[in-house]
């Protein structure tokens, strides 16, 4: 009798990544990585399973609802898969307060878990990339993520990108100002939260249908959507909210983290000051930011903050935290949206096939891929028994741009035919020259 066939197929919300897709989000990991390691940033690994008290009570309650819980049978501690990677980073420093310096600057590439309804764009499973400095309280720290971010999307090629800016405890001197507060005033963030989506009047009718009295609305509206260039923007708010302290406090720290971007020569126009950017996690306590790609307009691929506080949960004693989340699935979709991988990112890793004429020169072919190795050439060895044409068609289609040919006529006069697919270029060396040959067919 016949074995039932198991048919192949994956979770919801899960992606299987093949070696064309790996090789250009390797290309996008790398240079993120090469950026952060500039800026003086180490890597950190966190475990994918954290206990269940250590997620709970720091998202807030809705986004706690897509945390993944993950028992095992007979197993004592509650654990969840890790739903961010900021908690874990706030446990590790509370955890090994003797073995971290401080400021401590770190970053991690991992995947994390939330039970979202799966939905194009919107995975179960996905990766993110944080950097984060710990212990650093002036505006300095944030100056540095921010100049971080500007860095890393310049290297990966975005034309057009905006990091907007704003403070939480602008936010929160919005709702004083507003005369708004406690349902009412989280009903206000959520409507300003919906600005890009809904707009101006949608979020007006939003705060209307809330409740909010229409005066106060006004107020708000006015206060929100005000536009002036770089620091006008800060003097205008200190103008209109004058009379807070929460507000000048805000505005003094916007002032400084300006000053410090001013002087790591961060050009003004690659940010602006917007009230309208609230970021919805409730651990946020001073200046938060956001990167919008502008021309095309496609949306969001930053967003972070300063949270002063998250470490206090673990430690008992607070310690100044500030960083940001690249939203780096986006931005490896949006590479290819724009076409901003080189050309030679893609298709294989291996820049040169040895073919096999036969059982009598695989021995020959053998040691020619084990030169080209040890040379540095990224090479593959043919490995069946198959015609020429085919090991060329082979190449063709996996995107191997040269092809070794080692004949018998070749092996006797101590030379290599190298043929370069996209041209159909050949060029027959001597075995010597072959990995010096193949780098310049490659340039």
């Amino acid at each position: 009798m016949a074995k039932p066939k198991i048919e192949p197929r994956l979770p919801k919300g899960m992606r299987d990544f093949l070696p064309q897709q790996m090789i250009k989000r390797e290309y996008v990991f790398n240079i993120v990585r090469e950026v952060f390691h500039l800026y003086g940033f180490e890597p950190l690994q966190t475990p994918v399973l954290e206990l269940h008290e250590t997620l709970m009570g720091k998202y807030g309650e809705d986004a706690e609802k897509l945390i993944f819980n993950a028992q095992h049978p007979g197993g004592k501690e509650e654990l969840a898969l890790r739903y961010d990677l900021t908690v874990p980073l706030a446990r590790v420093v509370a955890q090994y307060q003797n073995d971290i310096t401080l400021p401590f600057k770190r970053y991690q590439l991992s995947p994390v878990w939330r039970a979202e309804r799966p939905q194009r764009g919107r995975y179960r499973e996905f990766y993110q990339c944080d950097a984060d400095i710990v212990g650093v309280q002036s505006m300095s720290g944030d100056a540095e993520i921010l100049s971080l971010i500007i860095s890393v999307l310049t290297r990966l090629g975005f034309p057009q990108f905006m990091v907007k800016v704003n403070n939480r405890k602008l936010l929160t001197a919005i709702g004083q100002y507003a005369g708004a507060d406690g349902e009412q005033l989280a009903d206000l963030y959520r409507s300003i939260d919906k600005f890009d989506k809904i707009g101006a009047n949608g979020v007006r009718g939003e705060l209307v249908t809330r409740g909010v009295d229409a005066e106060v609305v006004t107020r708000i509206m006015d206060l929100v959507t005000a536009r002036h260039p770089g620091l006008e923007q800060l003097d205008f708010l200190e103008d209109v909210m004058a009379n807070l302290p929460i507000a000048q406090e805000a505005i003094r720290e916007l002032r400084e983290l300006a000053a410090h971007l001013d002087a790591a020569h961060i050009a003004p126009d690659k940010y602006e000051f917007d009230l309208t950017m609230v970021r919805g996690l409730g651990y946020y306590t001073g200046p938060i930011f956001e990167t919008i790609i502008t021309e095309p307009n496609l949306g969001s691929v930053t967003g972070g903050g300063r949270y002063d506080d998250l470490v206090g949960l673990f430690r008992g004693e607070s310690l100044p935290t500030t960083g940001t989340s690249l939203g780096i699935e986006r931005i490896i979709d949006l590479m290819d949206i724009l076409n901003l991988y080189p050309a030679h990112i893609g298709g294989t890793v291996v820049q040169a096939l040895v073919t096999v004429f036969g059982a009598d020169t695989r021995a020959e072919s053998t040691g020619l891929v084990a030169e080209l190795r040890a040379a540095g050439v990224r090479s593959e060895l043919f490995m069946l028994d198959r015609p020429i044409g085919k090991q060329i068609n082979y190449a063709d289609k996996k995107g191997i741009p040269v092809v070794a040919l080692l004949g018998a006529d070749e092996i006797a006069a101590g030379t290599v035919k190298l043929k370069r697919l996209a041209d159909g270029q050949e060029v027959i060396v001597s075995r010597a020259a072959v990995p010096a040959t193949i780098a310049d067919l490659l340039r």
